[in-house]
């Protein structure tokens, strides 16, 4: 397997004349396949969700679901399952894919009982049972959940999320129905490298298992780092400097290596591209083509078992001139209106928790110009529903406001 990079200015004119400047940054990574590439089994854990709430037509196709994804795992592959209400257990300890009727059978007996909803038990043990089939695999959760997390303890859960990351273990979420806690569950996938689901009716659930799972097939590289070296007269923006805006938009935490800025990244599918955007701000610089940054990935690469490997560095140039035209780049544009989209509604949310309806009806007008102008439809007619239901004087039902969170981090296909 091998790594696409690309990082493309939006801009890379500059006014030499001018003393400082802001540019934003996209950077684009893919793995690709090489004559080397074997397959890689997949170390799959599903984390569910069986209190009473989900008792009938939920816990019904969750099983169908969960059943379908055995079905799909080849030999070498491993499966886990934990079940959770008030406490958690394993229901199937992490093993080969050998005995599938039994594993099918042990997932056709479960039963939604009585029990409160605590993530953070079944997240512990998943992350446990993970842990034990990771070597020379792809290893993923799928954490599954019609409720809030009753004891409360949400910070655990994101403790156990970016655990989860460190030992290079992938947490996607699901959140069934309406009752959920939209911001935790994104936090514990954002922190995990995974992605946020949204079951709003239970037949979906066959679908948005099948959508995570294709994702976790595509998985090229794993472990991944960006690694962002500035030259002098460069520097991040304090405030949120850098964000995934595809395949959906995540805040990205940074950190410094030496003189080096490291975004961890995780796995790296292929063929689909991984757009990092960063926002960047430039002291004054001698005309000429001038290098203002070095990117580069560290990864690793399951199919040979290598780590710590490197892709080639490239640099990136801005060509400062005195008679300056603006050379606006159309996909670095298009990724700015991305993690516009997604932070107008963020306000927007933030504004209607604190009470200020025309504030976020506003602000949700705003994110659905920014998804017209984008050509996301999808996303510019659910975002504009939500203002006109917030102008008319309506609330925004629990089911409304999972529809905006989730189109404001991705394109619905």
């Amino acid at each position: 397997m091998k790594l696409s990079l690309q990082a493309i200015l939006s801009d890379p004119n500059f006014d030499v004349s001018q003393a400082t400047s802001q540019r934003q940054l996209a950077i684009s990574i893919s793995a690709f396949p090489s004559q080397s590439d074997v397959d890689v089994p997949l170390n799959l854990c599903l984390i569910l969700d069986y209190s009473g709430s989900m008792s009938g037509k939920p816990i019904k196709t969750v099983k169908q679901a969960a059943i379908e994804l055995v079905d799909r795992l080849k030999p070498g592959d491993r499966i886990s399952i934990i079940t959770f209400n008030h406490h958690a257990k394993v229901l199937i300890p992490n093993q080969d894919i050998t005995d599938l009727e039994n594993i099918k059978r042990k997932i056709n007996a479960l039963k939604a009982t009585w029990g409160s909803t605590v993530i953070g038990e079944g997240l512990k043990l998943g992350i446990e049972e993970l842990g034990k089939g990771k070597q020379e695999r792809i290893s993923q959760g799928f954490l599954l959940t019609d409720g809030e997390n009753l004891d409360g303890d949400n910070d655990r859960c994101l403790k156990l999320a970016q655990l989860a990351a460190s030992y290079n273990l992938t947490i996607n979420t699901l959140g069934f129905g309406e009752d959920w806690n939209s911001d935790l569950l994104e936090k514990i996938a954002d922190a995990a490298g995974g992605t946020l689901a949204y079951i709003e009716h239970p037949e979906q659930a066959i679908d948005q298992f099948s959508r995570l799972f294709n994702k976790m097939q595509s998985v090229g590289l794993t472990n991944s780092y960006l690694l962002l070296d500035l030259m002098p007269n460069v520097r991040l923006a304090e405030l949120k400097p850098i964000a995934q805006v595809a395949p959906d938009t995540i805040e990205l935490p940074i950190q410094k290596e030496g003189e080096k800025w490291v975004v961890r990244l995780g796995d790296v599918m292929k063929d689909i591209d991984r757009v990092i955007l960063a926002n960047l701000y430039f002291g004054k610089f001698s005309a000429g083509k001038q290098a203002i940054a070095h990117v580069q990935v560290r990864y690793d690469d399951p199919s040979l078992n290598l780590q710590n490997l490197y892709s080639d560095l490239v640099i990136v140039e801005g060509n400062f001139v005195g008679d300056y035209q603006p050379k606006m780049d159309g996909f670095v544009q298009q990724q700015i209106l991305t993690l516009a989209k997604y932070r107008q509604t963020q306000i927007a949310e933030t504004k209607l928790q604190q009470g200020d309806r025309a504030g976020a009806a506003t602000m949700l007008q705003t994110a659905a110009k920014t998804a017209l102008q984008m050509g996301d439809k999808n996303a510019a007619t659910v975002l504009q529903t939500s203002a006109t239901r917030l102008q008319s004087g309506k609330e925004l039902s629990e089911s409304d406001k999972k529809k905006t969170r989730i189109v404001s981090k991705t394109v619905l296909k």
